[in-house]
C-alpha cells in the first residue's frame, strides 16, 4: 500500500463507518488496551466480524522516510508539553478502566455516563471499547513497533504503565481507536453535541502523542480502525438495539441535570493547547 495515501486517513476515518455500514473482567488501568478483556463484559463483535488491522493498515513509516520524519517532529513538540495542564490531561485520558472510562466524554456530552443512571450507554461504551481495541491487535502484534519513549528515552505521562507498554506494539494506537469509535457512536446518539464529541475524539487521540507513548502515524491509523469498528458494529443487531435504547436513555438523563464527574472548565482549558503538527 502506497505511503502517499497516508495523509488521507483522517478524512477516510471520518467517513468509513457510514460507508461500510451501508454494505453489509473490568480491566486495570490500561496503557496497552489490547490486553485480555474483562470477565464481566465482552465485545459485540466476534471472529471475522472484528476488523483486521493487518489487512487494513500499511506498514508503519520506514526509518528515514518523510512520514517517519513527521512522526519524530510531532514527538519533539509533544515532549515540550511535559508538566503542562495538557500533559496532566493526557494522564487522565490514559485511563480506560471502568467506571473511569465512561467519564472520558462526559464534558463533551454534557451528561454523566454511569452504570446507575445510563446503564445501557455505560455498557455500550464498555463493550465497544473491547471491540475497538481488538481491531488493532493484528497489526500491533505483527509489527511490534517501538513506542516513542523507547526511542527518545523521555518520560511518559503514565510511568506506571511503561513496563506493559514495552510489550505492546505502538502501531496502531488502541486508545485512539477506542476514543474515535466512542466519538462516532456518541455523535450518532446525540447529534446536537456532535461537533464537541468529534473534537473530543480527536484530542483524545492526541493525548497519546502528548503522553509520549504513540507516534503520529499510530494515532492516524488508530482513528481509521476505530471507524472501521463502528462500521462493523452497525451490522450487529444487538449493538443497533442498544444504540436506540441508549439514545432514549440519554435524553431522559439530560432532564435530570445532574452534576458532571469532572472539572469541565479545566479540561476545556487544557485541551486548547494542542500539537500544531498534528492538526
Amino acid at each position: 500500500m502506497s505511503r502517499t495515501r497516508f495523509p488521507l486517513r483522517l478524512a477516510a476515518a471520518a467517513s468509513l463507518a457510514a460507508a461500510l455500514a451501508a454494505c453489509s473482567s473490568t480491566p486495570t488501568r490500561s496503557g496497552a488496551p489490547d490486553e485480555d478483556p474483562t470477565q464481566h463484559a465482552s465485545g459485540y463483535l466476534q471472529g471475522d466480524a472484528i476488523p483486521d488491522s493487518l489487512a487494513l493498515s500499511p506498514a508503519p513509516p520506514a526509518p528515514g522516510s518523510v512520514w517517519a520524519q513527521l512522526d519524530e517532529a510531532v514527538a519533539r513538540e509533544a515532549i515540550g508539553m511535559r508538566g503542562s495542564a495538557r500533559f496532566q490531561q493526557a494522564h487522565a485520558d490514559a485511563d480506560l478502566s471502568f467506571p473511569a472510562g465512561a467519564e472520558q466524554f462526559s464534558c463533551a456530552l454534557g451528561v454523566a455516563v454511569t452504570a446507575q443512571d445510563t446503564p445501557t450507554l455505560y455498557t455500550l461504551l464498555e463493550r465497544s471499547r473491547i471491540d475497538a481495541s481488538a481491531a488493532t491487535k493484528a497489526a500491533k502484534h505483527h509489527y511490534q513497533r517501538p513506542r516513542p519513549f523507547m526511542v527518545n528515552n523521555e518520560p511518559t505521562c503514565t510511568p506506571e504503565d511503561e513496563q506493559d507498554l514495552r510489550k505492546s506494539g505502538s502501531y496502531p494506537s488502541g486508545h485512539t481507536s477506542i476514543g474515535w469509535a466512542w466519538a462516532l457512536i456518541l455523535a450518532e446518539i446525540d447529534p446536537e453535541h456532535a461537533t464537541a464529541l468529534i473534537e473530543r475524539g480527536r484530542n483524545y487521540g492526541h493525548s497519546r502523542l502528548v503522553c509520549n507513548v504513540h507516534w503520529f502515524s499510530d494515532v492516524q491509523q488508530g482513528r481509521f480502525m476505530g471507524a472501521a469498528t463502528v462500521a462493523r458494529l452497525h451490522d450487529n443487531p444487538e449493538f443497533v438495539a442498544d444504540l436506540a435504547k441508549a439514545r432514549r436513555e440519554l435524553a431522559y438523563a439530560r432532564t435530570l441535570k445532574q452534576s458532571l464527574p469532572r472539572d469541565c472548565a479545566a479540561e476545556t482549558a487544557a485541551l486548547t493547547s494542542d500539537i500544531s503538527e498534528a492538526r
